[in-house]
């Protein structure tokens, strides 16, 4: 079978240049994905910060500086892998692995900074407002994108360049025991901001029809990036 005779390869046509209704499906396809990794992520949560003995996972995960840099090296690994499934040429069960495994690593590593979020306020306050100040934002920045038809490619160099010299900075600093202060938060919430644009501007202008799930996973990898700072911020305010 050819590459192009495979039923879960990628089309060769561009969503921004397929029919309007070919075009419509990827676009629903590709936001439904994202919900559905955002239910997921929440149904992970509910679970993981219910466990017995979740302190212990807490402790276990923060409990010294390079435990939590070990944390984080597997995150970027896990994260690699999932990324490389989710664009899967030859099997759609793979392409959903990936999405799948993403948000599983996303869950875990999310559950020391909301395991802190619900000491601070049991009410799940500080969560739900910084998962609707989220949503919020990101719905304001997709309606940008989409109203625009704007391509934000261009910001591929900056984010590149900021990814790594914010990850270098979250290093040192766990190394070296400070803390990076609010001025660093707002930095990651902008940066995250523009991984928005930039995955939002691809959907319409570089994925090809049948990379939903891919597309799906980029725009969720974005959101929870942002979740997680906006979350920071209102920890800090706290």
């Amino acid at each position: 079978m050819s590459y192009s005779d495979n039923p879960y390869a990628p089309s060769d046509v561009f969503a921004a240049q397929a029919a309007a209704d070919a075009r419509a499906d990827f676009l629903t396809k590709t936001y439904l994905h994202l919900a559905g990794a955002i239910a997921l992520f929440i149904g992970l949560e509910a679970v993981l910060l219910n466990l017995p003995g979740i302190d212990g996972l807490v402790q276990m995960m923060m409990g010294n500086r390079i435990s939590w840099l070990v944390v984080l090296g597997l995150f970027m690994v896990v994260s690699f892998v999932a990324e490389k499934w989710a664009n899967s040429a030859t099997s759609l069960g793979m392409q959903y692995a990936g999405l799948g495994l993403y948000v599983v690593a996303e869950a875990i590593i999310f559950v020391p900074i909301l395991y802190l979020a619900v000491l601070m306020d049991p009410t799940f306050g500080l969560i739900q407002g910084a998962a609707i100040t989220t949503l919020a934002l990101f719905g304001g920045l997709t309606a940008v994108v989409f109203l625009t038809r704007k391509d934000f490619s261009f910001l591929r160099s900056f984010l590149m360049f900021g990814g790594f010299a914010a990850m270098g900075l979250i290093v040192v600093a766990i190394l070296f025991n400070f803390n990076l202060g609010p001025i660093f938060i707002y930095a990651m919430i902008a940066l995250s901001c523009g991984y928005i644009l930039y995955y939002t501007s691809n959907v319409l202008h570089h994925y090809r029809i049948g990379q939903h799930v891919a597309a799906a996973l980029a725009l969720f990898a974005a959101v929870a990036l942002l979740f997680w700072y906006i979350l920071q911020l209102f920890m800090s305010r706290d």
